[in-house]
């Protein structure tokens, strides 16, 4: 058996780019044991758009963000995957950030299939990687990514990953469905996506919304047999540990597919 533990954060939206650093700190502090801990999607400084309207990005504040809370990573001896923007050539990118336990920063994981609803906001980047933490290969996919594009975890785990982390941000429309079990026959496909995600590429597949009244997601990990493992509370926040048995995550039906 190949033991992990790692560590979803399950976050209110942040007040401002500052308590976004906070919130993150204080989780990290929270997450000790884990050997990764993950966060929503752009959670530092926090999502641009669905109603949220951040100050203009700023670079200076970001690195100086990153510099923090990779040595948060560094101090709790923790791996973290950072939901956050950076600003490339003045265009704006949605990204992970990922660093490992010693609070070195492995890079970055860009969105590269973004919404309709966010061309204007974010640039569509180019190129995906995977990442070594604490010797395991994980994939990052960002919301609509993992949701509507299985190719894009299919190729992390092609290129080894055994885990794939899905930050996003899923805010309720007036009307929906309100789930309390995850993945309920009523609601939008999403949460059914997740279970796909995992089963047809044979690896663990964990979904990290932020703390959301109403959502029709939440963050939750499944195994690569397609089966929840532990899933938040709607809405609830706080950190969902899930212990995982890396011996599973063979990426079976990942490698067997030719194209």
């Amino acid at each position: 058996m190949r033991a992990m533990r790692i560590a979803l954060a399950n976050l209110p939206y942040p007040s401002s780019p500052e308590d976004s650093v906070t919130r993150v700190v204080a989780a990290i502090e929270e997450a000790r044991g884990a050997q990764i801990v993950c966060f929503p999607e752009c959670y530092v400084p926090g999502y641009r758009g669905l109603g949220h309207a951040p100050p203009p990005p700023d670079p200076v504040f970001l690195d100086k963000a990153w510099t923090t809370i990779a040595n948060a990573a560094r101090a709790a001896g923790v791996g973290v995957v950072l939901g956050t923007e950076r600003v490339v050539d003045g265009r704006v990118h949605a990204t992970a950030l990922v660093i490992d336990a010693t609070g070195e920063r492995l890079g970055f994981q860009d969105k590269v299939q973004i919404d309709p609803s966010e061309e204007g906001t974010y640039v569509p980047a180019e190129g995906r990687r995977v990442f070594v933490v604490g010797g395991v290969t994980i994939g990052v996919v960002i919301c609509h990514e993992g949701w509507r594009y299985p190719e894009t975890v299919r190729h992390a785990a092609r290129h080894g990953a055994e885990l794939v982390f899905h930050p996003h941000l899923h805010e309720p429309e007036p009307g929906s469905f309100r789930p309390t079990t995850f993945a309920h026959p009523s609601n939008t496909f999403h949460e059914k996506a997740a279970l796909c995600r995992a089963a047809e590429n044979t690896i663990y597949f964990a979904t990290n919304n932020y703390a959301v009244e109403g959502s029709g997601t939440t963050s939750a990990v499944v195994d690569p047999d397609g089966n929840l493992m532990t899933f938040q509370p709607y809405g609830e926040a706080g950190l969902l540990f899930a212990d995982l048995d890396l011996s599973k995550a063979t990426r079976l039906l990942a490698k067997r597919c030719r194209s």
